[in-house]
């Protein structure tokens, strides 16, 4: 019997440390082509951006576990609802220092040309949040099997992907620590994924473009230029 159990340790180890790997590697690839993404100029960006899509979407689904898992689910939704009311909170305070400051700046137009120009950042935000909670934050609870250690570590990757922007960075690293031990609390990924969208609308609307170079990051945030200003006319005699 000691020798059994023995060779069932060890090969349970083996496997282990077979899944270890693999999770690695996924992480490793995975990760690498979001910054070759995020670091090529077009018109080869695009083309990467398929090719990471693609190569995301075919490891996720070799270890598909269900939509649920990944936080789709009606469960924990009400729970946890209340993330959303403090991002309008929050939200709410950085419009009132933007109109202190002067620096809010809307679309021209209503709530229609508002929609109309941030509801493609909307679908983008949620996409985010599923990649950090559906794809990196369980890989790495299979690694550190540490759940503050892997929220660590899935938020450093996200903050990591923004640099070399100033603002979204830190934004990223706090905002990313703080979704994922939330998800691992409610398991509910549509909360976060509205928040997400409120935070990084409302940081589009309240800081200068110039300042946050349009959200940008990566080889876009270093090859920006600032729009040039109208001259303003001289008074005609």
């Amino acid at each position: 019997m000691g020798l059994v159990a023995t060779g069932s340790a060890g090969t349970e180890e083996i496997v282990s440390t077979r899944s270890r790997r693999r999770v690695a590697v996924e992480l490793g690839i995975s990760y690498a082509l979001i910054l070759l993404v995020i670091w090529t100029p077009r018109p080869w960006q695009k083309l990467l951006w398929w090719v990471a899509a693609a190569a995301i979407v075919v490891v996720a689904g070799l270890s598909f576990k269900g939509f649920r898992a990944m936080g789709l689910r009606a469960a924990g939704f009400i729970a946890s609802l209340w993330v959303v009311g403090a991002a309008l909170l929050l939200a709410g305070g950085a419009v009132l220092a933007a109109l202190e400051l002067h620096t809010l700046h809307l679309p021209p137009g209503g709530v229609a040309a508002f929609i109309k120009t941030y509801w493609a950042y909307a679908l983008w935000a949620c996409f985010q949040q599923l990649l950090l909670q559906g794809f990196f934050l369980p890989r790495f609870l299979g690694l550190v099997r540490a759940p503050r250690r892997a929220s660590a570590l899935a938020a450093g990757l996200f903050a990591l992907a923004h640099l070399p922007n100033p603002i979204l960075t830190p934004v990223t690293l706090l905002w990313g620590f703080a979704a994922c031990l939330l998800f691992l609390r409610y398991r509910n990924l549509y909360p976060l994924a509205m928040a997400h969208a409120i935070f990084g609308i409302t940081i589009a609307i309240t800081i200068p473009g110039p300042v946050i170079h349009n959200m940008r990051v990566g080889l876009g945030y270093l090859r920006y230029h600032r729009p040039p200003q109208p001259v303003a006319r001289s008074a005609q005699p």
